[in-house]
């Protein structure tokens, strides 16, 4: 029977955790750093060097501009993961448009962070249930069970477009628009307009005019609002692929 390695034979995957909280890097840093079964990991490396997978912690988006985020995709060969918030899923959905290559949870285990870890370096990212656990949770409504079409509508109306500009946005009749907005607010458990645009900031649906994820790599989310599924008049109004 052939001996398994010595964890001290086996070369150390570098990590670098990327988050503006030293608690969450430290946290990070914590749960995983030491030899483990098959894998020896550390976060203390050369910084001349390139770190084999960077954790980067999304709440970074909201923060900034995503600069240090596009650095790490586009001008190295380091494989990133998105450290995901449940309270902010459209962050996770940003930052894999911007090229992050998949997602765990902030509250995963540290199993699922090993897992995760030796997927990334072993080429089965795809097929890592952490990570696509923590993708699904990146699509916004999907705690209420919002369909894409749902969803992408929902985030039209919280930007502030008519019924009638999300048809045209859409390709879709007038009749389509309000019956997925009929089925939308069922879900969301909303009568109105404007408690659907307050439901849909306070789960990550995003008032500006950026063009942000709707799904994790899907649907870009525009929105829009108003007083009622009919569409009266306006009240209120997360990726470029790294080349």
């Amino acid at each position: 029977m052939t001996a398994m390695p010595h964890t001290d034979a086996i070369p150390a995957t570098q990590i670098q955790v990327v988050a503006s909280q030293a608690v969450i890097e430290t946290g990070i840093r914590t749960l995983i750093e030491g030899p483990h079964e098959g894998l020896r990991i550390t976060t203390r490396w050369h910084e001349a060097a390139q770190p084999d997978v960077v954790f980067y912690d999304v709440i970074g988006l909201h923060e900034g501009d995503g600069a240090d985020l596009d650095h790490w995709v586009k001008e190295t060969s380091s494989i990133v993961i998105a450290v995901t918030r449940e309270l902010r899923p459209d962050l996770g959905a940003v930052a894999l448009e911007r090229g992050a290559a998949a997602a765990i949870s902030l509250g995963a285990s540290r199993e699922d962070f090993l897992e995760v870890i030796q997927a990334a370096i072993s080429g089965e990212l795809l097929h890592s249930p952490a990570a696509q656990d923590a993708e699904e949770g990146t699509r916004l409504g999907q705690q209420v069970s919002l369909t894409v079409r749902e969803a992408e509508v929902i985030g039209l109306i919280v930007r502030g477009l008519s019924n009638r500009e999300i048809a045209a946005k859409c390709c879709l009749t007038i009749n389509s628009v309000k019956s997925y907005i009929r089925s939308a607010y069922r879900k969301m458990d909303v009568p109105t307009r404007s408690q659907a645009v307050k439901w849909g900031v306070q789960h990550g649906f995003a008032l500006d005019d950026d063009s942000r994820p709707i799904t994790l790599r899907r649907m870009t989310q525009n929105s829009e609002v108003g007083p009622s599924v009919a569409g009266g008049p306006r009240s209120a109004p997360v990726r470029p692929a790294p080349p």
